[in-house]
């Protein structure tokens, strides 16, 4: 039952707007599980019955004895007791709630809106497509977790990487959709336009990396690395693929080269555009790229404070929706057309 009208029902698009937010949501909920270290304190993987948390204190020796199993306790966490492991429990557990939350938030309207007829036939191919990413993000996360749970004390860098660059992807779709719906005639996007969003979505990704590998604790100067523009330990793992995914030396320099090439290209191009005379689009990009940079130094010269740390993961999303904007040519906070 498709919707054949020209016009998008309001109704869906307040709702992909929401399911924009609460996937945003979703990554800062994430990245603070990392910063944290909290990732690894639910060793089971239970989709169907996981909705409540421990709810006896039987329960909470038998899950704290499955994580004292793990490569985590025995390594790094040895001297953890219930109440510490309860703390990072969570975190994690909050993370794996809003992850089922938002399954529920999708595919409810879903139903409801197809029944009632106000899914286009244009719509209905990109939702599958979002229900389906949306399912395998849940598979990504768990094979994720599992790369902690055998031989090494926490989750592979690249593997979080992954997971990382699918929620920003399902983010990103859900914020073209929405622009679709209200300004379906963008107008025409240069191959330059393109080129920008893909510089920035792979700044964001290369921040991924140095997450995994806590790179933001390791040379915090700026602009120099240890006093020098390329670090002596840059190549300390054999392997160009190896050193760039598992030294945290890599990561934190790839990580500064993208982000500083990002900041360029997003000045140039305002600049390009007339500067106080371009469009809100560029003006929107450039601030957030200033305020993601700052975000960015000011956490690094601290030495990844928890909170300087999350908001620069949070600004990378903000980042990122900006750039979709600019690249679509509208403007998401306009008045939603009406039915």
């Amino acid at each position: 039952m498709f919707d054949r009208q020209a016009t998008p029902c309001r109704a869906v698009t307040v709702w992909l707007v929401f399911m924009a937010c609460a996937v945003a949501a979703m990554v800062s909920i994430g990245g603070i599980t990392r910063l944290t270290e909290s990732g690894l304190s639910m060793v089971e993987w239970r989709p169907l019955i996981g909705w409540l948390p421990p709810l006896s204190e039987a329960e909470w020796q038998r899950i704290f004895a499955l994580y004292r199993e793990t490569p985590e306790f025995r390594q790094v966490n040895f001297s953890i007791d219930l109440d510490g492991f309860r703390q990072i429990f969570w975190w994690e557990y909050v993370h794996r709630l809003w992850g089922r939350l938002l399954g529920v938030f999708f595919a409810a309207p879903l139903v409801w809106f197809w029944l009632r007829g106000r899914i286009d036939r244009a719509l209905g191919p990109r939702l599958a497509l979002l229900l389906a990413l949306g399912a395998l993000q849940g598979l990504i996360g768990w094979w994720m977790v599992r790369s902690g749970l055998a031989d090494r004390p926490d989750v592979s860098a690249a593997r979080l990487a992954v997971h990382l660059g699918m929620a920003l992807l399902i983010f990103a779709l859900l914020v073209w959709t929405v622009l679709d719906r209200i300004r379906p005639q963008a107008g025409s996007r240069p191959l330059t336009a393109w080129l920008l969003l893909g510089l920035v979505a792979l700044a964001i990704a290369s921040g991924a990396l140095v997450a995994g590998n806590n790179g933001g604790l390791i040379y915090n100067t700026f602009p120099l690395m240890g006093g020098e523009l390329v670090p002596a330990d840059y190549r300390s793992e054999p392997g160009w693929i190896a050193d760039a995914l598992e030294n945290p030396v890599a990561a934190q320099f790839h990580h500064r080269l993208l982000a500083v090439a990002a900041l360029l290209a997003v000045v140039a191009e305002w600049l390009r555009a007339g500067a106080f005379r371009a469009r809100t689009g560029e003006h929107l990009l450039l601030a957030a790229a200033l305020l993601q940079a700052g975000l960015g130094l000011a956490a690094l010269l601290a030495v990844a404070p928890l909170g300087l740390a999350a908001l620069h993961q949070f600004g990378a999303v903000l980042l990122l929706a900006a750039a979709l904007i600019r690249t679509h040519g509208a403007i998401v906070l306009q008045s939603i057309e009406q039915e």
